[in-house]
Formats: structure tokens, sequence, C-alpha cells
């Protein structure tokens, strides 16, 4: 990601959690749960108490955007956790979808292509991430032998 981009993801990210934080992570539950009613059975804990996990997440990753190589270890636990959840490849495709629309939805007039395009790669950056790590779990040492 640009400079530029980093600065228009973390902007926005400031705007959406300058109220409250835990009301766009209930938006995004909400949709998540409409576009695949299949993943709410993954989830033990109550939406706002996930909201609140959720806000701290991205929090985090946002504030680590232009230095991501502080946080490989963070985002390698975080990828073992979902998998426990039985979190699958096809369901990063939907947790963007739904990340996307629930931004786009707080940001309202403020939303535009540029923005859309920062905060894509930086899902993007972040699950290409997960998904390689969740891919050597699933392959282990033993799949690497030849």
């Amino acid at each position: 990601m640009t400079s530029r981009q980093i600065g228009l993801v973390r902007r926005s990210w400031a705007r959406v959690t300058a109220i409250d934080g835990v009301t766009f992570g209930i938006g995004f539950y909400n949709r998540l749960f409409e576009i695949a009613p299949d993943i709410e059975l993954m989830f033990k804990r109550p939406v706002l108490e996930q909201s609140r996990k959720l806000t701290t997440i991205l929090d985090h990753v946002i504030e680590k955007l232009d230095s991501l190589d502080d946080i490989v270890e963070n985002i390698v636990k975080l990828a073992q956790r979902h998998e426990t959840y039985g979190v699958k490849p096809g369901h990063y495709t939907l947790v963007g979808e739904a990340l996307l629309w629930t931004l786009e939805r707080e940001l309202g007039d403020e939303w535009n292509d540029d923005l859309k395009f920062a905060w894509t790669l930086c899902y993007v950056t972040i699950s290409t991430a997960m998904l390689q790590a969740m891919k050597h779990f699933q392959n282990g040492p033993e799949a690497r032998r030849p």
C-alpha cells in the first residue's frame, strides 16, 4: 500500500470509530450474517462482544499498516484462531464484502473509488497473509517433504 492509501484508510477508520466503533462492528456482523447465514453458527460470543474484538483488531492492524512485518506473528495467530473456529478460505471473500459494504454505509458521501480501492487493498493484504498462514498450517511440515 502507498502512504496515501494508508492515510486514506487511517483517516476514514478514525471517522468511523470516532463516535462508537462497536456500532460499526454490529453493522458489519449484521451484514455478514445476512449474506452468509451459516457463518453465524461459528460465533459463540454475543455480537456486541465480538464487535469490540473486531474494532480492537482493526485498530491495531490499521495502526501498523506501514510496518506490517511488526505484526506478522499476530496475523498468524489470528489465522490459527480462525481456523479452529471453522473458517474456510471462501469465508474471507464474504468478510471482505461485508467490510466494504459496512464502510460504505458508515462513510456515506465520503466513500469514493479511491477510498474503496485503499480499503480493498488493505483487506486483501491482511486476508492474503491469513490465508497463507492457514495454508501453511493445513499442509504442515510433512506436506513439504520430497
